[in-house]
């Protein structure tokens, strides 16, 4: 269990190459992130309007559907901490607030539990209307915030450590340098939960 953070759901991703305007810091290949402005996502519903499952049996079943061997099931948690800022950025931003929606289950605060998953590090997310930007993939951010902090990416593209992240996101959001498109930024904790990984690893 992660005791200091809740469950915003699973996703199931592709991983993704470093292209030639992303900062050169990032490895190059077996980039992960939670975000579709890097990654290609698998949808729950046929419309493709939600694409976060609610547990991960659900997201290994549509894994499976897919027959993309290159997909993963990534757990995402934010901290117990930062969930009533980002509901209301997510609220300003007019996400989707029914039964089962990313915001729902946020809001039941319910602990991230991992199930096993390995532990891969953090990302540094903002909503914007229905997606999830990621300092990747905005130009010129992670350089910044090197440059500011000293934080920088580590393997999969990754914050390794929670204090590192969680002060690189504070410091991204009092800069202002997401505007327009993200205001907020949070530090999203990533583990794979995908079956076939973790049976490797046992």
């Amino acid at each position: 269990m992660e005791p200091d953070y809740v469950l915003a759901g699973y996703r199931v991703a592709t991983r993704a190459v470093r292209q030639d305007w992303q900062d050169m810091s990032l490895p190059g290949l077996g980039l992960v992130s939670m975000s579709d402005c890097m990654v290609d996502l698998v949808p729950v519903d046929p419309g493709g309007w939600d694409d976060w499952f609610a547990g991960p049996g659900e997201a290994e079943s549509a894994r499976d559907k897919a027959g993309n061997t290159g997909l993963h099931v990534l757990g995402v948690g934010f901290a117990t901490a930062d969930v009533p800022a980002l509901l209301a950025d997510i609220a300003d931003g007019g996400g989707e607030t029914s039964a089962g929606s990313l915001p729902e289950r946020l809001a039941r605060r319910e602990r991230f539990p991992g199930f096993g998953g390995r532990r891969l590090g953090f990302e540094l997310v903002g909503f914007d209307v229905a997606n999830w930007h990621t300092w990747a993939c905005i130009g010129g951010l992670i350089a910044d915030v090197y440059q500011a902090t000293g934080v920088q990416p580590g393997p999969w593209g990754l914050i390794q450590d929670e204090q590192d992240a969680r002060r690189a996101a504070q410091w991204l959001t009092d800069s202002g340098l997401g505007d327009p498109k993200v205001f907020l930024w949070a530090a999203a904790l990533l583990t794979d939960v995908t079956r076939a990984t973790l049976q490797t690893e046992e």
